[in-house]
């Protein structure tokens, strides 16, 4: 036995000191006393002025004490169940998990290769994907369905991964409406509110505007989470040189202002409610100005906003498996292969956009499958060294000797599973067996993967008077304004 000894067994990615935390920390303090935040939205407005923030009209400055109460209250641990109620995610410090992006405009069809408009099927052919992939943990949309009619298609997404995955989902919706027509919908097939609050299977993604906005939208869905204790995201995304300071630090600092007064909203309304911490500091081109996804600055943002929500204690929502390639060749890969293992690194816990391409405009199947691939062999490889007397095998490396082979050792039989990365897509084969077996490329294995996945996979299916009733939940005309209630 090895006493007193530190073991590091894993990777990780350490990008900023708790010193400069801490001055991200009182800058963003300082902002929020000194600058304060837009807020559009009576309720919350009527919070932070019965709490003790100073509301001028629509502009509020929020003292230190609000935030620091507000971080107190708010659960360091999300749990989020599978469809049946089963345990699925723990978001705590050290979990990783990844899933597919939010709605596009615009796919790559998987029959004939070109661009077009998405529709609702793709949004169920995505979930369905996304629910027979080993390494894909979560489900969001990835395509918007242009097929329903457009006040709801909100609702019409979330049937349909709500139906098509047994995973967590993580939705967003248009309005207050929208948000308790989905809560509705998933607690009929949790079983009941109690259910679903005890064992929530879906969390809402809302943002901030930048800089330093919260539009009514944003906060009645965030409050709404927040008395229905549904887990929120509540992510910022401000563009470096645009709707944030050029400089990473000055960005940091707005980023965390719309977030932190977020959070102070959200506890306010309900101390203890689950809150989970994001965002994405992208830059945006100066010489296209496009909002750039495959950018090394988006993934330094990325990581940054993931140690400071560590150093919150904080769940984390971040982004990777994404590129500004317009097609699915080289520059996707590399892109998403760079991102994908800097998020992993970073610790963030839910780390969604696996299959976005083309500046965030455009999905694509066969992207989501290499995404798959990537994390599969992301996850291995963070799982780091395990070192112990079984692992050091010095009894056995004495048997086999100067000379010999571990091949046929039973040692060898049990590790190797554990010890190894079996990809299903990716070439491991030599040039003859690669011709024998067809000499296809990735996309090519990747596309006849994916349609026979679509083929095959089935979802188990929630009891059919369920199901009639969600579907009808989705396909009825939303409520008049002002008529919903918590």
């Amino acid at each position: 036995m090895r006493v007193n000894t530190m073991h590091q067994q894993t990777l990780g990615l350490h990008l900023l000191s708790e010193d400069q935390l801490e001055q991200i920390h009182y800058g963003t303090l300082e902002v929020l006393e000194r600058t304060g935040v837009k807020v559009h939205e009576k309720e919350a407005l009527e919070l932070l002025h019965g709490a003790g923030a100073r509301v001028e009209g629509n502009l509020v400055k929020i003292p230190a004490w609000l935030v620091e109460r507000a971080l107190a209250t708010a659960p360091s641990r999300v749990g989020l169940a599978a469809r049946d109620g089963s345990r699925a995610l723990s978001l705590e410090k050290g979990n990783i998990y990844y899933g597919t992006g939010s709605e596009t405009p615009f796919t790559i069809d998987l029959n004939s290769g070109e661009r077009r408009r998405t529709v609702k099927a793709d949004v169920c052919n995505a979930a369905r994907l996304a629910d027979a992939l080993e390494h894909i943990d979560f489900v969001m949309a990835l395509a918007l369905a242009y097929d329903v009619p457009l006040e709801s298609a909100d609702v019409h997404q979330f049937e349909a991964m709500l139906l098509n995955t047994t995973k967590p989902i993580c939705f967003t919706t248009y309005d207050r409406r929208g948000l308790l027509d989905i809560i509705e919908m998933a607690q009929l097939a949790a079983g009941g509110a109690e259910a679903l609050r005890e064992k929530p299977n879906l969390i809402h993604y809302a943002e901030p505007t930048a800089p330093l906005q919260h539009t009514r939208e944003a906060l009645e869905k965030l409050i709404t989470c927040a008395a229905e204790r549904i887990p929120v995201v509540y992510a910022s995304v401000v563009m470096l040189g645009a709707t944030g300071p050029v400089t990473m630090a000055g960005a940091l600092v707005v980023a965390n202002a719309e977030i932190l007064s977020g959070l102070v909203i959200h506890q306010l309304k309900s101390p203890g409610a689950p809150f989970i911490y994001g965002g994405g500091i992208p830059p945006m081109d100066m010489t296209t100005s496009i909002c750039s996804y495959g950018a090394p600055e988006r993934d330094l943002g990325c990581s940054a906003l993931v140690r400071l929500s560590q150093y919150y204690n904080l769940p984390s929502f971040t982004t990777a498996g994404c590129s500004d390639a317009h097609l699915f060749d080289q520059q996707a890969g590399m892109e998403a292969g760079f991102n994908l293992l800097i998020s992993g690194l970073a610790g963030g816990n839910l780390i969604h956009d696996l299959g976005y391409m083309g500046v965030g405009m455009t999905s694509c199947l066969e992207y989501v499958l290499l995404c798959d691939e990537a994390v599969g062999a992301i996850k291995h490889l963070l799982r780091g060294v395990a070192i112990n007397s079984d692992t050091l095998a010095l009894d056995l490396i004495e048997k086999v000797g100067p000379g010999g082979h571990f091949l046929s050792e039973e040692h060898t039989a049990r590790h190797f599973r554990q010890e190894m990365y079996f990809p299903k897509t990716l070439n491991r084969d030599n040039y003859d067996g690669w011709l024998a077996s067809g000499g296809k490329s990735f996309g090519e294995k990747a596309n006849a993967r994916v349609r026979e996945i679509l083929e095959k996979h089935t979802v188990p299916s929630l009891p059919p008077a369920v199901e009639k009733e969600i579907r009808t939940i989705a396909s009825r005309p939303r409520k008049p304004a002002g008529s919903e209630t918590t």
